[in-house]
């Protein structure tokens, strides 16, 4: 699914000083895995999520994606890859304050030209896998902070994709609402959806089957879930 060949990100902060991302990356994903990316402020992770999620290009290196090649996509063509294979969910949860739950999930949908019988279906569908049935009416402002991003996770669902990238959803929450969201993730990785999120924290990270972690832009060690908790004395 997701295959990245030695990946180096580099560019220019002011005139003269070069900052190295990405050094080097390997790294491969198979389809329906459940990942975490994990490391220190300025160790690559976003970087490297940015290029998971055709955001951003590697300065070099190659990124298979489903077996094509995406490194030197025009931004048209990384757009719709983007609209076709990836959803995204963000610590914020960019929910527009005037809209309710339902056209919230929908609005993306529109954009991409779904009709609205076909978009109401969808987001009904999103809604309901999040556990959110019964706030398809609710305004942003009557919703918690975990429901919100369960609105968050449900829009990226409503356009059908076979990846999502979650870069630290629970950074706004509170730890009971980290865990039920982090519930959420579970069961829609083992529905096959591939699934890559972003955190700092260790209890956030410890849903996930594979943890990655990066420092100075390289990746220090790759674990599956039970190597982990042996590191971690669980």
């Amino acid at each position: 699914m997701i295959e990245l060949d030695t990946i180096h990100k580099e560019y220019r902060l002011g005139k003269s000083t070069l900052v190295r991302a990405l050094r080097g990356v390997s790294l491969r994903v198979d389809q329906g895995e459940f990942v975490a990316i994990m490391g220190p402020s300025g160790s690559g992770k976003s970087t490297l999520m940015h290029i998971i999620g055709c955001l951003d290009r590697p300065t070099r290196g190659r990124y298979l994606l489903g077996g094509e090649d995406v490194s030197k996509k025009t931004d048209d063509e990384l757009a719709r890859i983007r609209n076709r294979q990836i959803g995204f969910v963000f610590q914020s949860f960019n929910l527009l304050p005037q809209m309710n739950a339902l056209e919230n999930v929908e609005l993306p949908l529109g954009y991409r030209g779904v009709s609205i019988p076909e978009r109401r279906a969808r987001a009904r569908r999103a809604l309901e896998t999040v556990g959110l049935a019964d706030r398809m009416s609710h305004r942003p402002s009557e919703l918690s902070g975990g429901q919100q991003q369960r609105v968050a996770i449900a829009r990226a669902l409503a356009s059908e994709p076979s990846i999502i990238l979650a870069d630290e959803p629970t950074g706004n929450l509170d730890s009971r609402s980290s865990d039920e969201l982090m519930q959420v993730f579970r069961r829609l990785h083992e529905s096959g959806i591939t699934i890559v999120f972003v955190t700092h924290e260790e209890e956030i990270a410890a849903h996930a089957a594979r943890v990655v972690r990066l420092k100075d832009g390289m990746i220090t060690s790759d674990q599956t879930l039970g190597e982990q908790r042996g590191v971690l004395g669980g």
